[in-house]
């Protein structure tokens, strides 16, 4: 019986997509066992990738043009498959499409709005189900951006709309919802990896802020006007999210799905798993291949590579990880599910510069393909090499 491996890579930032991966460490396997059965089953976390991960899955992609989160157009891509839609934020809200990358500037005033078109976009095509993809988000405007998109009107005490960003929120005087769609019979699932709340020292703006460009005084200015645009929700909504686990993800966008367009949440590599068809692709699998570009503590909080390595686990399919670094030891390895990890950055004419892996990932993974083929796949009438 030939052996079947299943590759479920997550992108590894920075160089290559998911689907990339996958097909370097394919090109490699095959070339050392010809033999093997490869599936190819790209995933992701809820951030960037998993839009590509739903394509791949058999999803339509469709594009539009949409405010970036510097008020710019940018083209972006959500994915449908009958009334099930995926919409991914950093599509059109997230940190890679800040032209000079994350600035002062761009953390008070960058905007969810585009990912609110993408919504739309979303209803007007009758989806019913749709999954919002919130991690790599550049704005921490609460999500008043994207209410705005569909439809909410938020104005200062004069009556005017408020600027984009958070630092608009500081003059958020009056929220009018009248003008949303009806979300009664839609199912918004918040594919979202972090459980911070809106507001205070693990809030949206003290944690994430500073990796958006915030000081330590623009951190406090955000978390205030977080503050006010909580306060004003509540006193439209009549319920306070401000505390919910995942309020604060996103810049606050996890708040306003949750506390305006009645979201519910759920772990974001455990939806992107669903929706890929991992698990019915493990079905006779000799070996499962997972990985991204760096394994470290913050894998065991809802990183994609831990969530395939349990879904391994579940179905009695060893896992192995391919990163491009490892920050683990090898119990914290086995702790996650793993029977072992390859590292672009161990590999002989690697280590000790990092940097060749991160110009020339393609051919070290193919390598490692090759690698993992002759160590963990049979032979004929020979038993898997795990152990």
């Amino acid at each position: 019986m030939k052996p079947v491996v299943v590759l479920a890579p997550d992108k590894f930032k920075g160089t290559l997509t998911a689907s990339q991966v996958a097909d370097h460490l394919a090109q490699g396997i095959t070339s050392a066992h010809p033999d093997t059965c490869v599936r190819r089953v790209p995933v992701a976390d809820g951030g960037e990738g998993t839009v590509d991960a739903a394509t791949y899955a058999g999803f339509s992609a469709v594009g539009l043009d949409v405010v970036g989160p510097t008020g710019e157009p940018v083209r972006a891509r959500w994915a449908r498959r009958g009334d099930e839609a995926v919409v991914e934020l950093a599509q059109a809200s997230g940190l890679t499409l800040l032209p000079d990358g994350p600035t002062r500037s761009t953390a008070l005033t960058a905007t969810s709005y585009g990912t609110g078109q993408l919504l739309a976009a979303a209803l007007d095509a009758g989806c019913r189900r749709i999954v919002l993809g919130i991690g790599g988000s550049a704005c921490t405007d609460g999500g008043a951006g994207m209410l705005q998109a569909l439809g909410a009107r938020i104005t200062d005490a004069h009556g005017r709309p408020v600027m984009p960003g958070g630092l608009g929120l500081l003059d958020a005087e009056h929220l009018d919802l009248s003008g949303l769609p009806d979300l009664g019979r839609i199912d918004l699932v918040v594919a979202c990896d972090v459980d911070n709340p809106l507001l205070g020292p693990h809030g949206a703006a003290a944690v994430y802020g500073p990796q958006k460009g915030a000081d330590d005084a623009d951190v406090t200015t955000l978390d205030a006007a977080l503050e006010r645009w909580g306060r004003l929700v509540t006193r439209t909504t009549g319920q306070d999210h401000t505390l919910d686990p995942g309020a604060g993800a996103a810049g606050g966008v996890g708040f306003a799905a949750l506390a305006v367009l009645g979201a519910h949440m759920r772990p974001g590599a455990d939806v992107v798993l669903e929706l890929s068809g991992l698990r019915p692709a493990l079905d006779g699998a000799t070996l499962l291949v997972t990985g991204e570009g760096r394994l470290d503590l913050q894998t065991f909080h809802g990183k994609a590579p831990a969530a395939v390595a349990a879904a391994g686990r579940g179905a009695g399919v060893p896992v192995v990880a391919v990163v491009g670094s490892c920050a683990l030891t090898e119990p914290q390895v086995h702790e996650i599910g793993l029977v072992g990890v390859h590292a672009l950055t161990d590999e002989p004419d690697v280590r000790g510069e990092p940097e060749l892996a991160m110009r020339s990932p393609g051919p070290l993974l193919a390598r490692i393909g090759a690698e993992i083929a002759r160590r963990y796949l049979p032979a004929a009438g020979e038993p898997a090499g795990f152990g």
